[in-house]
């Protein structure tokens, strides 16, 4: 399995997975022309994507998937309330509906509920034969249900969206703190930190920390952080790197 964010942030948001059997896009956020430069980076055609799976409607999330579903003959993995959403998709023909596993091959993608004001959000567990990864970002929290099922995998890209005394102490309005503070929010560097605690495992290779506020958080901040909470519970874990908004990872392989 292959990796990369190529944006993460309020702009736009979209993370390619390649596994023997399937070359995927999680979300389609910013714009067609940004989303095939930096798949071209990674010597991937956008006519190559076999599916896109959305996390939820927001625009951030799905800003080039009309125009990339249009251009390219991509499956759309999606739920019929988001479809609802998606007025300009509603024609396109090559969806798959609201599975509760979609299974590709010996690729397995699994959908978890998460806790946003957006319908039917949800994160990702996505598995072939030898590798595993989590995809978890726009959240208020986790239901601890979900502990077991996504614990020790290989990958982990977890929402670290903002510091809480930078958002407190900032310039937002405080209806979009009440917000993102909410349990239908944003998750915290501490949140990101204390799920990781739940989750990381001995087979646990790498954590992208994803969605970072631009205002209420730093990049050194939010590794910091949850470094130091990851210690509190006693696990020592290094190969933490941040998803940037307008720059891909490196090529991961789990």
């Amino acid at each position: 399995m292959l990796v990369s964010v190529l944006a993460s942030g309020s702009e736009g948001n979209s993370t390619y997975v390649e596994t023997e059997d399937a070359k995927i896009l999680i979300d389609a956020g910013m714009n067609t022309k940004y989303l095939k430069t930096k798949l071209s980076e990674l010597e991937v055609d956008t006519k190559e994507i076999d599916y896109v799976i959305m996390t939820h409607t927001h625009h951030d999330h799905t800003g080039a998937l009309k125009t990339f579903l249009k251009r390219n003959p991509a499956k759309l993995v999606a739920t019929e309330n988001m479809l609802k959403e998606l007025e300009d998709i509603k024609d396109y023909e090559n969806i798959i509906i609201n599975p509760d596993s979609l299974e590709i091959g010996k690729t397995t993608v699994k959908p978890f509920k998460t806790s946003h004001d957006a319908i039917d959000s949800r994160g990702y567990l996505i598995e072939d034969k030898t590798s595993s990864l989590v995809y978890m970002t726009d959240t208020g929290y986790l239901n601890q249900k979900y502990f077991e099922m996504l614990s020790n995998k290989n990958i982990y890209i977890m929402e670290a969206n903002h510091d809480v005394e930078m958002l407190i102490n900032g310039s937002y309005p405080k209806w979009l703190k009440s917000r993102i503070l909410s349990d239908h929010g944003h998750l915290s560097n501490n949140a990101a930190g204390f799920y990781l605690s739940k989750l990381i495992g001995p087979n646990t290779k790498k954590v992208i920390l994803a969605h970072l506020s631009k205002e209420n958080n730093t990049e050194d901040e939010a590794v910091r952080t949850v470094k130091k909470t990851l210690k509190e519970y006693e696990i020592d874990f290094e190969d933490i790197i941040v998803a940037k908004q307008r720059d891909k990872t490196e090529g991961i392989k789990a």
